[in-house]
């Protein structure tokens, strides 16, 4: 099976989101990608009709495959999982509602010993893929990069095992 860039791409976004539960196997993580696009179909039709909806269903499928971690996740008691979305409001990945969403989220995560925060559409909200990618909007999206390790890293204590996701 020959397949293209975006597809390869997608395989290995599933492989190491679930390399937990496909102990890096390529053939389950295929499985996990095939599930998550059997669900988007309807949309992966249009996308072959319409290539300009190639964004929306990229967007979809990485939203499928970060609600598909977080059930994931639920199932694992002994494991934190807190997602956030930065293009859920126009305002979300500004530094200030930004720090608040994720202080919550690392509240949350506190008391696990193993957890794992996800953050989805950063880039997307600060260099949005309509505008041109000015420098100042990639120098916006490398602050706020620099400003999420730090704020989590400065927040986490030392014995606690966290993973810093971004989708």
């Amino acid at each position: 099976m020959i397949r293209d860039r975006a597809d390869l791409r997608r395989l290995h976004l599933i492989n190491a989101l679930f390399a937990s539960a496909t102990g890096d196997d390529l053939y389950l993580a295929d499985q996990i990608k095939g599930a998550i696009t059997f669900s988007l179909a309807e949309l992966a039709s249009q996308t072959a009709a319409h290539p300009e909806f190639a964004a929306k269903y990229d967007a979809d499928f990485n939203a499928a495959a970060a609600a598909l971690l977080a059930k994931l996740f639920t199932d694992l008691p002994r494991r934190g999982f807190f997602h956030w979305d930065a293009a859920l409001t126009p305002t979300a990945a500004t530094p200030l509602f930004a720090r608040a969403e994720l202080m919550a989220g690392l509240r949350q995560l506190a008391p696990y010993r193993d957890s794992t925060l996800l953050v989805t559409n950063l880039r997307p909200a600060l260099i949005p893929p309509q505008k041109r990618e000015t420098s100042r909007r990639r120098r916006d999206y490398e602050e706020a990069l620099a400003f999420i390790q730090d704020l989590t890293a400065a927040r986490t204590t030392r014995s606690a095992n966290l993973q810093l996701l971004f989708l």
